[in-house]
């Protein structure tokens, strides 16, 4: 095991941060979860929705160690980057959702 990063912001933003990421993976699996009670009425489209999220939950877990690690660096270097790349995945991913949304609610 490893030891732990230490840092020295008293607001522990890098662990928050990661408590937020953490929610936002548990979202992705409720949410798939639920898309499961319409999967009579759409079939194969509902699998492919599920399908996305829980990819981009377990995503969003196997790359969180990383971002939590940079986070730390950052902040014991002084220097903290916005981490551009996992917003706008995020981002696009969610847009797409919605109009998945769209599309499944106007084809019934």
């Amino acid at each position: 095991m490893s030891t732990p990063l230490i840092h020295d912001d008293p607001g522990l933003q890098p662990e928050r941060t990661t408590l937020a990421w953490t929610r936002t993976t548990v979202s992705y699996a409720v949410c798939s979860a639920i898309l499961l009670r319409w999967l009579p009425h759409y079939g194969f489209y509902i699998v492919a929705l599920i399908g996305l999220m829980v990819a981009m939950a377990f995503g969003i877990y196997a790359t969180q160690r990383a971002r939590h690690h940079t986070s730390v660096q950052g902040l014991v270097a002084g220097r903290v980057r916005a981490q551009v790349g996992a917003v706008v995945t995020m981002t696009l991913a969610l847009i797409g959702f919605g109009v998945a949304g769209i599309i499944l609610i106007l084809i019934s």
